[in-house]
């Protein structure tokens, strides 16, 4: 579990989280949403430890992520996974070399660990068939054809799923979604919301989204959790969101509905 205490940062005396409190519950999908400037993304750098609090504190699987040294914050992070906003794929590399530099970098060499690590999360992410389900040479041709593109070659849904790939790829149990579905077209974005759900539940990670789009929310979510100027002001599930009364949460479900 993931446990967020009193939590308080500001910058240049500028408050941007005020005394946040929150639990995030193992293998389910937490949604953190709110209006840009709302607090979302520095909420999940004090989480990740790439920001220390100015008070309180942040706990990952009992282990206190401010006071951690660099050495075991680096461990805690390779249980995480991440999936950037423009899924900042390295445009040198091709989609295998993209999926695994992170395992390259921990000093990982063996090329058939290194293939097969690689072919699971394509799986995973539907862009190879599962193995099995076709015969080899379809597979190996589908292999060769994939793990060969470049990411010019890709459309704005391939990167996504290529990006999520090189999350999963170090077997994480946290894997946490910068605005996923941000510049997709409906269809492809309700794809990326089937394949987050899909990929928490076959593998059992635990989710954390940060969205501010509540089609994406009420289709993923189990949890959300609501920021605005700082504050937590909904902690909760869906329908609780939907039937709250607060005319912060109103007015953004009428954007929504509009």
């Amino acid at each position: 579990m993931i446990e967020v205490i009193n939590l308080c940062k500001s910058f240049s005396g500028k408050i941007v989280l005020r005394d946040i409190n929150l639990q995030i519950p193992p293998k389910q999908t937490t949604c953190i949403i709110g209006k840009s400037g709302s607090g979302k993304s520095v909420l999940i750098k004090n989480i990740v430890g790439l920001l220390k609090p100015d008070k309180g504190t942040v706990f990952v699987d009992d282990k206190e992520i401010p006071k951690l040294s660099q050495k075991e914050l680096y461990e805690v992070r390779k249980r995480m996974g991440f999936v950037f906003q423009s899924s900042a794929l390295l445009d040198s590399y091709n989609v295998y070399g993209n999926i695994v530099l992170g395992l390259y970098e921990q000093g990982i060499r063996d090329t058939n660990y290194l293939d097969t690590q690689a072919k699971r999360v394509l799986e995973a992410v539907q862009l190879l068939p599962h193995n099995g389900n076709v015969n080899k040479e379809e597979y190996e041709q589908e292999w060769n054809r994939i793990r060969n593109m470049m990411p010019s070659e890709l459309s704005g849904g391939m990167k996504k799923r290529v990006g999520l790939a090189r999350a999963l790829v170090g077997n994480p149990e946290y894997i946490f979604y910068d605005e996923p579905t941000t510049g997709l077209d409906p269809v492809t974005s309700e794809q990326i919301d089937n394949l987050i759900i899909e990929v928490e539940k076959q593998l059992k990670v635990t989710s954390i989204v940060i969205t501010h789009d509540l089609f994406s929310v009420y289709r993923i979510a189990d949890k959300i959790a609501m920021l605005n100027d700082g504050e937590k002001i909904f902690d909760g599930d869906l329908t609780e969101f939907k039937t709250s009364n607060n005319p912060i949460i109103k007015e953004f479900q009428d954007r929504y509905n509009q």
